[in-house]
């Protein structure tokens, strides 16, 4: 890609004029072949600019107090990789530089993200931190089916409750797979999904919300029709996962691990819809939505994890900023070269070429026990519709600064109970909604 080429070496001659500093870079993505791919951009980085970069490998479950303990101690690294949940809160207790971050976004060009990655770091006046790379949660459907029935893509409730009505036809066809766990984090993660696509949250500015009786009930009401458009049971990511690969599911909401996998990549998880376990016939059949839209919210929401390059308050500010910048251009295709089916390029063009990160993902391999490029294994319009979701991404608690209240909530599992509780028919609407927001208050 010759424009990418032509950047890094005039991001290179910029660098090499500056003081070599030594510079210190967490990173979450500890296993070993992550890491070593870090090191090896590192290494690069150091080779252009000569500034020299040790790569230092954190459990994210402990990112958070490390982080706090280190700028106690006026010890922070130069750059964090961190996760949503970070940002806005470091930026308010002064770990991040969030003008060093804003300075990189706008050399970079903001035109050139997704602005919803953007969006979900802003602060008065910029940014906490760059995107960096993420991925939306889907809706995972038989697009040869829905073509055959002449059904429309699943991007909003009716059309979702339109194809059930077609397709569901049971053993052989469950309309839907839907969460029913309800000690699973992934019941919380797809509630949230169907909640945003309503424009429904449990939070406002001032903490929890009280949830309004009628967005809440459509909610309900499209999650128990889901919910009864499924096999019977304690349903959670591995069953949706397994009826979809045997080919006796319409639907599914899953995150976009399930690509390779859909392909047949992945021998401890292969596709079982015919005799070949290696067969990327699945993959060809099956189409992907990101953004959903209920009734009382036409714009529709996606769910989104977004991970960001934190600038510390302690760092070597210069050289830092270089650091993510040539993460973010020339050594952009080794960032997202780590795990792209989980890294989505939150920064889709150079500048020059509105598209040349995306298109650059999607050559790039997934896979474990056999690899291919996305591109060979999903056409174009499902590229473009798994990396557009991030355009709109949300979560909970982010826009009205309340994510960690809204974390609190969802990780007591109380939605989870109370909408099994519905779906089971153990409570009625109104007093579902009441009981919802009763759980809601009532988390300490």
């Amino acid at each position: 890609m010759r424009t990418l080429l032509m950047a890094g070496t005039a991001l290179a001659l910029t660098m090499g004029a500056a003081q070599a500093e030594s510079l210190r870079f967490w990173t979450t993505e500890e296993q070993p072949e992550r890491l070593a791919k870090q090191e090896e951009m590192a290494a690069a980085f150091a080779e252009a600019s000569g500034h020299t970069v040790e790569v230092i490998p954190v459990t994210e479950s402990d990112l958070g107090t490390r982080a706090t303990a280190a700028f106690a101690a006026g010890d922070l690294p130069d750059v964090i990789y961190h996760t949503l949940q970070y940002a806005l809160p470091w930026a308010e207790a002064g770990i991040l530089d969030t003008d060093a971050a804003t300075d990189v976004i706008e050399n970079l060009g903001a035109d050139t993200f997704s602005e919803g990655a953007l969006s979900l770091a802003a602060v008065d006046g910029g940014y906490a931190s760059v995107p960096v790379d993420g991925w939306t949660q889907m809706i995972v459907y038989r697009k040869d089916l829905f073509e055959e029935a002449g059904l429309e893509a699943p991007d909003s409730y009716a059309d979702v409750l339109a194809a059930i009505e077609a397709l569901h036809n049971p053993p052989e066809m469950y309309g839907f797979v839907a969460a029913t766990k309800v000690d699973e984090n992934f019941m919380s993660q797809v509630l949230e999904h169907v909640f945003l696509a309503n424009g429904v949250s449990i939070v406002d500015a001032d903490g929890v919300a009280t949830l309004e009786e009628g967005p809440t009930l459509e909610v309900l009401d499209f999650y128990k029709a889901i919910a009864d458009a499924s096999p019977e049971g304690e349903l959670y990511w591995d069953q949706s996962r397994t009826l979809y690969f045997s080919g006796n599911a319409a639907m599914i909401i899953w995150s976009p691990f399930i690509l390779d996998e859909l392909a047949g990549l992945r021998d401890s998880a292969p596709p079982t819809i015919n005799d070949d376990p290696t067969s990327s016939d699945l993959a060809s059949r099956t189409g992907i939505v990101t953004n959903f839209a209920g009734p009382s919210n036409p714009d529709g929401a996606a769910w989104g994890d977004i991970r960001y390059f934190g600038i510390t308050s302690d760092a070597s500010t210069e050289a830092a900023m270089e650091f993510v910048e040539y993460s973010m251009s020339e050594g952009y295709e080794a960032t997202l070269s780590i795990a792209p089916e989980g890294k989505f390029p939150v920064r889709r063009g150079d500048g020059e070429s509105a598209t040349a990160f995306t298109d650059l993902w999607a050559t790039l391999d997934v896979g474990v026990d056999r690899r291919a490029p996305l591109g060979d294994l999903y056409d174009a319009a499902v590229i473009e519709d798994i990396v557009g979701g991030l355009d709109v991404a949300q979560r909970w608690g982010v826009s009205e600064g309340q994510l960690a209240t809204a974390s609190k909530v969802i990780n007591s599992q109380v939605i989870n109970r109370v909408v099994r509780q519905y779906i089971d028919g153990e409570i009625e609407g109104a007093a579902a909604v009441a009981a919802l927001n009763e759980a809601i208050a009532g988390v300490e």
